[in-house]
């Protein structure tokens, strides 16, 4: 008797993951987002293989034969959805011009000395940083600012300021409207125009996840607003690509720079656990003008985000 009443309590156990699990990847087959906790529950949605392998192996022990067909069911969704989402076609168009850009969310300033460090050795020709308060601001100017003229900032306290360093000439561009800076501008790459744009969309925080669409979409929007200009759109998105919000941005027709490079899973948040747990948010998103000739990232001290190198090709429209 005892027996039974634990194999009972033991099915419903396994069956209460097993539902957490169906929700996130039913928001998934249905290609939205949901409200709190989905989205949370989606930036990870590579780990649910976890529950669902423990459901599918309860359910063969206990001979729960449904349970076995809905982990199966759940598994198989799964590693569908693993794969990575979005064109990677490249380029075909005569080579114009090569350069490197890294981005960084620096955690509230704190980890501008190592990020000045590794641009020193990196040696980037773009670099793209989020949540750069005044402290932050001013140890660029200093340390940076002889190799690095041009800028295209937005400065403010706490996780709201943002910089765009540049080695190219900048026009001045309008920038996209958020919680926090998201400032944008018009390179000249050896003669030739790049639409630079800073992303650091609001996080998907409980009961704040409107805030969180709505400033992805703003990104969406302006992605699709002019395909005549390539585009570098780079920065702390807030989302991985098991978000419908962000699907939606490469939709456009933008590639992701690490997916055209092969790390399109390599987590970049939080730093404490990569790479062995955490989730890609931090991207560097291209038109179709360019090619990737490599892409990496770089454990940066005092920041929970991992620092994106890209090298990238701009290429002649056909």
């Amino acid at each position: 008797m005892r027996g039974r009443r634990a194999g009972r309590f033991g099915v419903w156990v396994v069956g209460l993951v097993l539902v957490v699990v169906s929700v996130g990847v039913g928001c998934r087959v249905a290609d939205v987002d949901g409200v709190t906790p989905v989205p949370q529950l989606l930036a990870f949605l590579p780990w649910l293989l976890a529950p669902a392998g423990f459901g599918l192996l309860f359910a063969v022990l206990s001979r729960w034969w449904f349970g076995v067909v809905w982990a199966l069911a759940l598994l198989g969704l799964l590693a569908w959805f693993i794969e990575p989402y979005g064109k990677s076609s490249r380029p075909g168009g005569t080579p114009l011009a090569s350069f490197r850009v890294v981005t960084s969310n620096v955690e509230f300033g704190h980890a501008t000395d190592a990020l000045v460090a590794a641009v020193r050795r990196e040696r980037p020709d773009i670099v793209f940083v989020q949540e750069c308060e005044y402290t932050c601001d001013g140890k660029l100017k200093e340390a940076l600012g002889a190799e690095y003229p041009h800028r295209a900032a937005q400065v403010a306290g706490g996780s709201e300021g943002s910089v765009v360093l540049s080695r190219f000439p900048l026009d001045p561009a309008d920038g996209v409207a958020g919680t926090m800076a998201m400032p944008g501008a018009v390179a000249d790459v050896r003669g030739h125009a790049v639409r630079l744009q800073l992303a650091h969309p609001m996080p998907p925080l409980p009961g704040r996840t409107d805030l969180w669409r709505r400033e992805l979409g703003e990104l969406r929007d302006l992605a699709a607003e002019d395909r005549r200009t390539p585009l570098v759109l780079a920065g702390d998105f807030n989302a991985s690509q098991d978000h419908a919000a962000f699907r939606r941005i490469l939709d456009t027709g933008l590639h992701d720079a690490a997916r055209l490079a092969g790390h399109d899973r390599a987590p970049s948040w939080p730093a404490r656990t990569a790479p062995a747990f955490g989730v890609q948010i931090d991207h560097v998103l291209l038109s179709a003008d360019f090619s990737v000739r490599a892409a990496r990232f770089l454990d940066l001290a005092d920041t929970d985000h991992r620092a994106l190198v890209t090298d990238l090709t701009l290429h002649q429209r056909r």
